[in-house]
């Protein structure tokens, strides 16, 4: 009975370093995918403001040019 409690024991313990080491992944996972979204966002207003450039661009262009 007692190693069955010492079995027992031994797999909480596991199962509890687990838990933790799996909860400061998932911490580290959140702030990468957080990360990588605001860069995301950075890039996408870049894009949308160098589109608008080239927009303003082609419009000052006199008609008939290639």
């Amino acid at each position: 009975m007692h190693s069955e409690f010492d079995i027992l024991d031994q797999k909480l313990g596991q199962l509890v370093q687990l838990t933790q080491h799996l909860r400061a992944e998932n911490l580290q996972l959140r702030q990468e995918v957080a990360a990588a979204v605001s860069q995301q966002r950075k890039s996408q207003d870049r894009a949308n403001e160098a589109a608008q450039r080239l927009e303003k661009l082609l419009t000052q262009l006199p008609e008939g040019t290639p």
